[in-house]
């Protein structure tokens, strides 16, 4: 599929891509280029959709608890001289 760019710089989406990607007016779409120089095109999504994405059985743990163990884990990597 091609479409035209105009004297603005801009280019319609071609109706096949724009169902795929399930974007219309008011969407927002992402460009990413490779390092092959690929370009790439992305529906932006909300940060809802991740919602339900991962099935977590554990427990429920407070943010409290999360900083603990971020602290715990900085701990261990310092004393075993591990450096990002």
């Amino acid at each position: 599929m091609e479409s035209a760019i105009t004297s603005k710089g801009q280019a319609t989406i071609p109706k096949a891509i724009r169902e795929h990607l399930h974007v219309g007016p008011g969407d927002r779409i992402r460009f990413f280029i490779h390092p092959s120089g690929d370009v790439v095109i992305l529906r932006r999504r909300p940060v809802s959709d991740l919602r339900g994405m991962f099935n977590w059985t554990g427990p429920t743990v407070t943010l409290e608890q999360m900083d603990e163990a971020i602290a715990e884990g900085a701990a261990e990597r310092d004393r075993l001289g591990k450096t990002r």
